[in-house]
């Protein structure tokens, strides 16, 4: 399998890193030097390319979509802060017969911790004893808070749990409400990812949470995500792999 890599950050340098190991070619890198808004994206430039991975930014990543897209080729995609856009790059998938597959982690413990969290929040949402909320921690340096993980977890308590409609990640300004799903963030060092879904009674607490060691896991998810995606059409998550 052939990639491209687009967007050249730590995220980018781990499955550059990774690939060699797997044996899979990176055949072109793009950055900011060489792809502004996206122009790089080319037909010509991706001439035998497979599969696109864009670990880019929050502010270009979707004139990169349009470009790899519109160019026909499949892409997975591990940047977050853009799926307020998710119908329209759906649109543009269909129409291009394109496939195309996005995670707000490409961890596959986080993965198995989210389809863990959704039948979790189903049997739990039968007591109303208990409640839930979600904390992140992640690196100083990191762009977008909360995480991308930790609001796909708040989402999934959402869909599991009737009696919760409401994503609040602001400090409360007064007592929260019972529909409300509180959602809050820690910046420090260096830590990469830890993510802790906490479901609290009177009686006891149940807490699933998942700590990575290192980047090397969300590079190897991407990477089983693109050679998962390789010749298929349509719009796919992080989730379809895992219950292939």
């Amino acid at each position: 399998m052939n990639i491209a890599l687009i967007g050249h950050g730590r995220m980018g340098k781990e499955v550059e890193a990774l690939a060699a190991e797997l044996l899979i070619k990176v055949l072109k890198i793009f950055t900011s030097r060489n792809n502004p808004s996206g122009a790089g994206l080319t037909k010509e430039s991706l001439k035998g390319v497979d599969i696109c991975i864009d670990f880019s930014t929050p502010a270009t990543v979707l004139g990169n979509i349009e470009a790899v897209v519109g160019a026909g080729k499949s892409m997975v995609v591990g940047t977050t802060g853009w799926h307020q856009q998710t119908e329209q790059v759906r649109i543009l998938v269909k129409k291009h017969t394109v496939g195309f597959l996005c995670s707000s982690n490409f961890s596959l413990g986080v993965n198995l911790l989210m389809q863990m969290v959704l039948d979790i929040a189903h049997l739990i949402d039968r007591y109303p004893e208990y409640d839930v909320a979600i904390h992140e921690v992640h690196h100083r340096g990191k762009v977008d808070s909360p995480s991308g993980t930790a609001l796909s977890l708040a989402s999934i308590v959402l869909q599991s749990m009737k009696r919760k409609n409401t994503i609040l990640h602001e400090t409360p300004r007064a007592t929260l409400k019972p529909e409300e799903v509180h959602v809050t963030s820690t910046r420090v060092g260096h830590i990469v990812g830890k993510h802790t879904v906490l479901f609290d009674s009177e009686f006891d607490s149940i807490e699933l949470v998942h700590t990575a060691k290192s980047r090397k896991g969300f590079a190897l998810g991407a990477l089983v995500a693109a050679e998962w995606l390789k010749g298929k059409k349509g719009f796919y998550t992080m989730k379809d792999v895992i219950l292939q």
